[in-house]
């Protein structure tokens, strides 16, 4: 029995520039599982952000563009389907929180408006009591106080953290399938952003929604998914459960993001591990594996090819030709 609820298969998209073009995702694939939390991990850079809105279709025109790929929605092609049939499947069957509420919300509309907007495109048939219920209810769900009240409220006379939970309201107001989270704890201190991911874990446990998490934070990871997908310049580098990605990491990439991670036993003032370099620029790619110019275990073979992902066991893949040798 397959229990996945989405399926990213050989994914390929980019943008086109002034004189070229430039691709950003390269046979991007991972699945989805129903009532999971799925946690893309990486650097900026990337390709995190470009992969959570090429599945809702909403890469930028003209410049971006999806070559190929599939992405299925319970088996169904999101890229075949015509435009209007996308629109009803994009905030009902599939949601998404964005990184920063502030540009995401509309600041000269009522909170309390731009919820019920949600209830008007998705469930045409509700009369206005009906939706400023249940938009009220919504409220009252992520645990904003005096809901009745925020409603006749503007984004700019709440909190950061009050307006990431409108934001999570509005993503849930449809009881999506799916919720595509792209960062969006990063704004918050860490109080709020204990307090938001509680929440979300709360909700996705009373309405049985898998969730796709989008982070550059192992430690959120750790606290909120169940299964992770590493990339690199535009590649999926790693797949694994948390456990077994947290107890057996087998690519030099994820070794040095958790090995730079800040650890409790650590002595006082020690230098935090760091990988060399950044992240080339998408028309700099190097040959071979896109990590090797910053990999301490770099070999002549990394430049040859670039490497696919290999099964390491029934729960963990690598894209790596030296992880059987670097694990011994």
């Amino acid at each position: 029995m397959n229990d996945s609820v989405l399926s990213v298969k050989n994914l390929f998209a980019g943008f086109s520039g002034d004189e070229d073009y430039v691709q950003v995702l390269s046979d991007v694939s991972f699945e989805v599982k129903k009532g999971r939390t799925l946690g893309i991990v990486g650097e900026s850079g990337c390709g995190k952000s470009v992969t959570a809105l090429a599945i809702m279709r909403l890469l930028p025109l003209p410049a971006g563009r999806i070559e190929k790929g599939e992405i299925l929605l319970d088996g169904e092609n999101l890229l075949k389907l015509p435009v209007e049939k996308m629109h009803s499947i994009r905030g009902k069957r599939i949601a998404m929180i964005f990184q920063e509420p502030m540009t995401a919300l509309n600041p000269v509309q009522k909170i309390g408006r731009q919820l019920m907007e949600i209830y008007s495109l998705h469930f045409p048939k509700l009369t206005q009591e009906q939706m400023q219920t249940n938009a009220v209810a919504m409220l009252r769900k992520v645990r904003i106080p005096s809901p009745e009240k925020r409603m006749n409220d503007y984004p700019h006379q709440l909190s950061g953290g009050m307006r990431q939970r409108v934001m999570i309201a509005m993503a849930l107001a449809s009881e999506p399938d799916i919720l595509i989270a792209d960062e969006p704890t990063t704004a918050l201190d860490v109080t709020i952003q204990a307090q938001v991911l509680s929440l979300m874990q709360d909700l996705q446990a009373e309405m049985g929604m898998s969730i796709i998490f989008v982070t550059h934070d192992f430690g959120v990871v750790a606290q909120l998914c169940d299964d992770v997908t590493v990339m690199y310049a535009g590649r999926i580098i790693e797949e694994a459960t948390v456990k077994e990605l947290f107890a057996s990491p087998k690519h030099p990439y994820t070794k040095g993001l958790l090995s730079s991670m800040p650890q409790l036993d650590s002595k006082s003032k020690a230098e935090l591990k760091v990988i060399r370099g950044v992240v080339p620029g998408m028309n700099q790619i190097p040959s071979g594996c896109r990590f090797r110019d910053r990999c301490d275990y770099a070999i002549d073979k990394c430049a040859m090819a670039m490497p696919g992902c290999e099964q390491v066991n029934s729960n963990h893949k690598v894209a790596c030709v030296r992880w059987q040798e670097l694990s011994a």
